[in-house]
């Protein structure tokens, strides 16, 4: 349901935006973009509340931050947008093709759409993506009003690109146990948590580097 949402909430966006998106003032933008960023802080919050070994989740945190920064997957992430847009750049050309792909690019390169739809799957939790699906249809309304219709074309990527992880976290989900299960979602909690900060301009924290303390508690809970 909340993948359905998600995609939806951009295609009218980006409809919107590109026939009125002009008339809507930046500053009632930016307002309901921090009040979506505290709503994301308060699912973060819910979710962390399962955790039940945090020992478990301090020591993958940090090890999963270590490996992040010296991989340094949130350049890594950069780096694989920006040659999926040389890609696909060189395949389709038009304001249609630029707007689909950085719509696409924005709204899929992010730890919200892959954490969204793990919770979706392992725990029928749709709040991540519902939260992300209001911020998602809010700056596809900003970015159409600049790119054009092409930026509504990528709900129909998202919905792919999270339907996939969707479907491989069920997979997943038939082999993990039940506090394995709570670690995971305790641990998402905690970066949606992050994120959600971010979203406010509190902080600026790398999301994506803390992403291998999934490995690591998914070790944890499987060993001890």
């Amino acid at each position: 349901m909340g993948n359905i949402v998600n995609g939806l909430a951009i295609i009218f966006g980006g409809i919107i935006g590109t026939l009125f998106g002009k008339l809507i003032p930046k500053r009632v933008e930016e307002t309901v973009i921090y009040g979506i960023g505290l709503a994301v802080i308060v699912i973060g919050i819910k979710s962390i509340m399962v955790i039940t070994n945090i020992l478990h989740i301090i020591i993958a945190i940090t090890l999963g931050a270590i490996i992040g920064e010296i991989i340094n997957l949130d350049d890594k992430f950069n780096q694989g947008a920006k040659w999926c847009e040389k890609q696909i750049n060189k395949l389709v050309k038009g304001n249609i093709a630029s707007g689909l792909i950085y719509g696409s690019l924005i709204y899929c390169v992010g730890p919200m759409a892959i954490l969204g739809a793990i919770e979706m799957a392992l725990f029928n939790d749709s709040s991540t993506l519902i939260a992300k699906a209001a911020l998602d249809g809010i700056t596809a309304v900003a970015f159409s009003s600049v790119l054009g219709i092409g930026v509504a074309f990528s709900g129909i990527v998202v919905f792919i690109y999270q339907g996939i992880i969707y479907l491989l976290a069920q997979i997943f989900g038939d082999f993990a146990t039940g506090e394995m299960i709570n670690s995971i979602k305790g641990l998402g909690g905690m970066l949606i948590f992050a994120i959600g900060l971010n979203i406010t301009n509190i902080t600026k924290i790398k999301v994506a580097n803390l992403l291998p303390a999934f490995l690591f508690i998914i070790l944890f809970t499987t060993l001890f």
